[in-house]
């Protein structure tokens, strides 16, 4: 009872339907998770991809065409795991690319390519495309991940 006898009274129309509605995205909120997360990392990975194609060549102090296409050819995501609650799908850089030296008779990891172009070394000048790029495009990714989420809702509603 409230306070000095007076009691409120709320009711809503639809409840059921609504309680329903909330059990049956509750089902697919997995799902719909993955595909918005999914979403949004392509737009993140696409950005990458162009900041590698727009990495100026220069063969000692920069990178070299082999460099930049093994970087394209290594761009790729990680599988989607889920931890403590949340959803991590990464972007990296994987296999080596076609420069053979001594120390790298099967080609250079992608990897140490990607972070020494990014970071720079003694050698190299820092590029920093990979931050530039996630940042530049952290707006259009979430954009995509609330259209992709929102059309998931959509499509459920159709089929109820």
């Amino acid at each position: 009872m409230g306070k000095h006898g007076r009691t409120f009274h709320f009711s809503f129309e639809g409840m059921d339907d609504y309680v329903a509605y909330l059990e049956s995205v509750g089902a697919s909120a997995t799902g719909m998770a993955k595909r918005s997360l999914y979403e949004g990392v392509a737009v993140v990975g696409e950005a990458i991809r162009q900041a590698i194609v727009d990495l100026p060549y220069h063969p000692t102090k920069g990178i070299s065409h082999e460099q930049k296409q093994g970087l394209l050819d290594g761009l790729g995501y990680s599988v989607m795991k889920r931890k403590k609650g949340s959803w991590y799908l990464k972007i990296g850089f994987d296999g080596y690319n076609s420069v053979q030296t001594k120390k790298y008779p099967n080609g250079q990891p992608n990897a140490m390519i990607a972070a020494a172009v990014n970071s720079g070394t003694s050698r190299r000048k820092r590029t920093n495309f990979i931050y530039k790029a996630v940042n530049k495009s952290k707006q259009a990714s979430l954009a995509a991940m609330k259209k992709q989420f929102d059309e998931d809702i959509k499509n459920m509603n159709r089929k109820r």
